[in-house]
C-alpha cells in the first residue's frame, strides 16, 4: 500500500469530502491543473498495462484544434491523485497513476471532454522492435535496458535478488514489454509501473506470511459494503513445468516442475482435482533454480482463480495489487485476501469493488 498516515485510513471510514487532483503535462513544458467532474482509474495486475484512466472535464478547450495543439497533446501525460479532506483546511492525497494521454474526445462547443490514458508500460509495449534485439546479462539489467530503450529517463527500482539470464533474441515486430515480463519471470518476479509512474521489479508477496495492510470490517465504523466468494476450474492449473534451452550460449537444457502441494487446497496436485499442468519455456532460463522461480510465479497466477473474492468497500486509493487485506464479513468470519484489481473513482460517489487473486480463512 502506498505510504499514508494512520489518520488517512481512519478518515476513509468517516464522513468526509473527497480530494482529487489531475495534472496534464504537455510536451511543450506546460503543466495544467485540470478541472474535472468525474472519471476513474482502473488498476489490474492481470493486464500487461496495469493502469488505465478516464477523466471527464467540462472545458472543451482541451480538444486539440490546430497543429500546435496536437503537437503539445501527442505524448502528453496525466498525473492523478485522490485522497481526503480533513475538515480543518488540510488534506492528504495519494497518487493513483501516471498515464500517457491516448485520446481526447468531446463536444467542441459545450463539452464535456473525456480524456483517456494508459500507464507507462504502454510506451514500452508500443515501441516494437524494428531490428532483432538481444537481451543478455542479468534480470534487472536486461529489464532496465528494455524499459530505458523506450523511455531513457525512466526510473526503475528492483526489490529482487538479481540473477543471470541466458541470452534472448527478440525478432522484428516483437513486443518489448512482453519481453521485459518474460525476463522478470526468470527470477520469479513481475515488472510493472506503480502509482508514481516508477517501474518496479518485484516478487508477489506471500499471502500467508505478509502482514495485512488494511482491515475491511462489517462493523458500524468499518469500510465493508459487501463481499462474495467464488471458485472455478476454468483456466486453472495446479502445476507448471518451466523449461530452458539455450543453444547459442551452449547451455544444457534445464527444467523444473512446481505443483500445488497444499493438501488443503482444492487444486492439490494429488487430489480429486487431478493433474492439470501448464508449460512455460524461455531461453533466459539456464538453471534449475531459475526454472523453479519462473514456474512458481506462473503457478501463483495459474491456480489463483480457484479461490477468489469480490469485496466492495469504501474507496481506498492507497491500495496496490498484491496487498493483503483482512476482511471481516457480517457473520463474523474473517478472511485474508490479496488484491488483484480495483477501480478508483474520481468523484464523491460509488462503491469500490476489489477483486482478489486468492483468499484464505484467517484464524
Amino acid at each position: 500500500m502506498y505510504p499514508v498516515s494512520g489518520r488517512f485510513l481512519t478518515r476513509l471510514t468517516e464522513s468526509h469530502r473527497v480530494a482529487t487532483h489531475v495534472q496534464l503535462f504537455l510536451t511543450d513544458g506546460r503543466v495544467v491543473d485540470l478541472d474535472h467532474t468525474g472519471g476513474s482509474v482502473t488498476v489490474d495486475r492481470g493486464q500487461a498495462i496495469r493502469r488505465t484512466c478516464t477523466v471527464t472535464c467540462p472545458d472543451p478547450a482541451l480538444i486539440p484544434r490546430n497543429p500546435t495543439d496536437k503537437l503539445a497533446t501527442y505524448g502528453a501525460r496525466l498525473r492523478i491523485a485522490r485522497g481526503v479532506e480533513y475538515g480543518d483546511s488540510s488534506s492528504e492525497l495519494v497518487p493513483v497513476g501516471v498515464f500517457r494521454l491516448d485520446s481526447v474526445d468531446g463536444d467542441v462547443t459545450d463539452g464535456p471532454v473525456t480524456l483517456q490514458g494508459k500507464s507507462l508500460e504502454a510506451c514500452v509495449a508500443d515501441d516494437k522492435f524494428t531490428e532483432p534485439y538481444r537481451a543478455t546479462g542479468t534480470v534487472v539489467g536486461a529489464v532496465t535496458a528494455l524499459i530505458q530503450r523506450s523511455i531513457p529517463d525512466a526510473d526503475v527500482i528492483s526489490t529482487i535478488v538479481d540473477v543471470l539470464i541466458g541470452s534472448r533474441t527478440f525478432d522484428v515486430e516483437a513486443d518489448p514489454w512482453a519481453g521485459a515480463q518474460e525476463i522478470a519471470a526468470t527470477a520469479g518476479a513481475e515488472v510493472y509501473t506503480n502509482a508514481d509512474g516508477v517501474f518496479v521489479i518485484a516478487i508477489l508477496a506471500d499471502l500467508l506470511t505478509t502482514e495485512p495492510v488494511w482491515a475491511i470490517e462489517a462493523t458500524e465504523s468499518g469500510a465493508y459494503i459487501s463481499g462474495n466468494r467464488a471458485m472455478t476450474s476454468d483456466a486453472v492449473y495446479n502445476g507448471v513445468l518451466a523449461r530452458g534451452e539455450n543453444a547459442s550460449d551452449n547451455a544444457p537444457p534445464v527444467a523444473a516442475l512446481v505443483v500445488d502441494d497444499d493438501t488443503g487446497s482444492p487444486t492439490y496436485w494429488g487430489g480429486p482435482f487431478g493433474r492439470r499442468p501448464k508449460f512455460y519455456s524461455s531461453s533466459t532460463l539456464t538453471t534449475v533454480n531459475a526454472c523453479t522461480q519462473a514456474a512458481s510465479l506462473e503457478l501463483a497466477k495459474a491456480k489463483a482463480p480457484n479461490a477468489s473474492g469480490d469485496i466492495s468497500s469504501l474507496p481506498n486509493p492507497a491500495l496496490e495489487p498484491g496487498d493483503v487485506l483482512r476482511v471481516t464479513h457480517p457473520d463474523g468470519t474473517r478472511e485474508l485476501h490479496q488484491v488483484a484489481s480495483f477501480s478508483v473513482p474520481l468523484d464523491e460517489g460509488g462503491d469500490f469493488p476489489i477483486t482478489t487473486i486468492s483468499a484464505k480463512e484467517d484464524t
